[in-house]
């Protein structure tokens, strides 16, 4: 079921740990609602950031799947209002989440992930009320700001 022109269903609803582990990911209609709406805030980062290919690396996180993983109860995965991303063709987590800090899209949390230079990826979630928080984890933590 596509969602948007270049993310569907299938996309932000995969993840190995719930086939490993045989955990049903399957949104009800509230999340797949808000699915769309996450969607359709990734095709405004796709385009921002030049067309490149984005990989969602995790979207839509049902509870049970959200605790195997040792997410929060809090996420905003498990709304179907976040998606951890990458986009290679454009550059690391921290460039990504440069561009889009300082672009007009309304965002309520973008956090720089794990960004080790051979890894790591932007988590990006938004909310009726958006915040625009900028956050980055990391072995150290989690800290304010993109640094």
């Amino acid at each position: 079921m596509k969602l948007s022109p270049h993310f569907d269903l299938a996309e932000l609803t995969a993840s190995q740990t719930a086939a490993r582990l045989g955990i049903d990911n399957t949104p009800p209609a509230e999340e797949l609602a808000a699915l769309r709406q996450t969607a359709a805030l990734l095709e405004q980062v796709r385009t921002l950031l030049g067309e490149g290919a984005i990989t969602v690396t995790s979207g839509y996180r049902c509870y049970a799947l959200n605790r195997a993983i040792g997410s929060g109860t809090t996420s905003a995965h498990v709304k179907g209002m976040a998606a951890d991303f990458i986009c290679p063709s454009f550059g690391g987590p921290r460039k990504v989440c440069e561009a889009i800090a300082q672009s007009d899209i309304t965002f309520d949390q973008l956090i720089r992930e794990f960004d080790t230079g051979a890894g790591g990826w932007t988590h990006i979630a938004w909310s009726p009320t958006p915040r625009r928080m900028l956050l980055t984890i990391d072995g150290a933590g989690t800290r304010h700001g993109l640094e």
